[in-house]
């Protein structure tokens, strides 16, 4: 969430750094106009009270020199009518303004490229080059059907359709890769391990950005609870509402979760295959940090994730998303895009930005300086470490043989008691 003292202090920045975004900045002028109005309102309410204290004081000493102070006391419960009808006035004002507020989008970081759309990320770096086939690859929905690893009938005959039944070599290929993974992060990288719920309440939803405005995104249960698009909302919230130290931060933390998307919007994109799925595993990395340091740590977070796709020696591109295709509560974002050799192109399976502030006004989160005592928010970021369907399904194409097996990539031989290839 913006900071209303911002808007008001620095009205044209804030439109500017909306109108990037190609964002409507009529809201902006809408909430000064009444933010005009409620501090006026507060003005003349304040004033009122005053005024009702120090005639309050008056009939105190009129009734004790027992004079008549009937007609001041009428004219009181006048005044005291008007400011309860200004105090709930007020009370609608800051409520329409906090409504506003959380349907506006993060101001972008200065170094993210201005652009409409996708077409605008910038690619950062690459790693690893494309494997060159002597024979035709095959997609992994094939590959995985025919080795018996993947069923996407009975994926959707036992529930609906983007839902996948994963088997044999390919279940424990999923488990394989969230051990590994969460390995490397909490071993290497110094994240601590969580295991959040993966059902949460609204006021968490509402503090990452994924309430009110992406509601149809999400899958909810009849007693208002929600399941998690990412173990990002849980992670975030963990410290909603609280004030840390400044020599707690910054904090690491890393989970495995199933992710649950209604994908609205997303019909007659990626139709078959595991990569736009309404459940999937997810490695999930958070940062809570101070604001100084939160750029530097970005750097490190999207460097924790391209580790993943170098140890499994997956070719892959790191491209920095322009003002058009960032999301709601980045101000700035990395993708990590693996080459999927049927595409024959780059997709992502990384995603890590820096929220700055947004999503900690939004969870209050703050920390307390030491030197000063002063209390400010916190930064959050964010980052797959890696999607866990993605990365099988770039294995699975990337390590495909002529004869339709599966080499098993050597980092996840361990975890796999060894099974050096998957075959039919």
């Amino acid at each position: 969430m913006l900071d209303l003292k911002l808007i008001r202090s620095e009205p044209a920045q804030v439109k500017d750094a909306l109108k990037k975004r190609g964002q409507d900045v009529n809201n902006i002028d809408y909430i000064l106009e009444i933010d005009g109005k409620r501090r006026k309102i507060i003005f003349d309410s304040t004033a009122l009270k005053q005024e009702r204290n120090e005639v309050s004081e008056e009939i105190a000493r009129m009734k004790k020199e027992k004079k008549d102070a009937q007609a001041k006391i009428e004219a009181m419960r006048e005044v005291s009518a008007r400011i309860k009808e200004m105090d709930t006035e007020i009370k609608s004002i800051e409520q329409e303004i906090q409504n506003i507020l959380l349907e506006i989008p993060n101001m972008v970081d200065d170094s993210v490229p201005v652009g409409a759309d996708e077409e605008s990320n910038q690619e950062v770096r690459r790693w690893g080059k494309p494997r060159e086939f002597d024979f035709e690859p095959k997609a992994h929905w094939d590959l995985g059907e025919k080795l018996d690893i993947l069923d996407f009938e009975r994926g959707a005959k036992i529930s609906a359709a983007r839902f996948t039944v994963l088997k044999n070599e390919g279940a424990r290929l999923e488990r394989a890769l969230i051990n590994f993974m969460l390995d490397i992060h909490t071993k290497e990288h110094n994240y601590q391990e969580i295991l959040p719920p993966f059902l949460v309440n609204a006021q968490t939803m509402v503090g990452t950005g994924q309430l009110p405005k992406f509601e149809n995104d999400l899958f909810k249960t009849s007693d208002e609870l929600y399941l998690i698009p990412t173990a990002e909302v849980p992670l975030t919230n963990l410290h909603q509402g609280e004030i840390l130290s400044e020599s707690s931060l910054p904090l690491y933390y890393t989970a495995y979760s199933a992710c649950f998307r209604r994908e609205a919007g997303s019909y007659g994109k990626d139709i078959r295959g595991l990569i736009r799925q309404h459940q999937f595993d997810k490695v999930e990395l958070v940062k809570i940090s101070k604001p100084a340091d939160s750029f530097s740590e970005l750097e490190k977070m999207t460097q924790n994730a391209e580790v993943i796709l170098q140890r499994l020696e997956l070719p892959y591109r790191v491209v920095v998303l322009s003002t058009g295709d960032i999301g709601f509560s980045a101000a700035k974002t990395y993708d990590l895009e693996v080459w999927l050799p049927y595409q024959e192109k780059y997709r992502e399976i990384s995603s890590c930005s820096n929220c700055t502030d947004f999503q900690a006004r939004r969870a209050n989160i703050r920390y307390r300086e030491e030197e000063s005592g002063k209390v400010n928010f916190v930064h959050t970021l964010n980052g797959s470490g890696i999607a866990v369907g993605r990365t099988m399904v770039a294995i699975i194409e990337n390590f495909q043989e002529k004869d339709g097996s599966i080499i098993i990539p050597d980092a996840l031989r361990p975890y796999m008691n060894g099974l050096q290839k998957i075959t039919s």
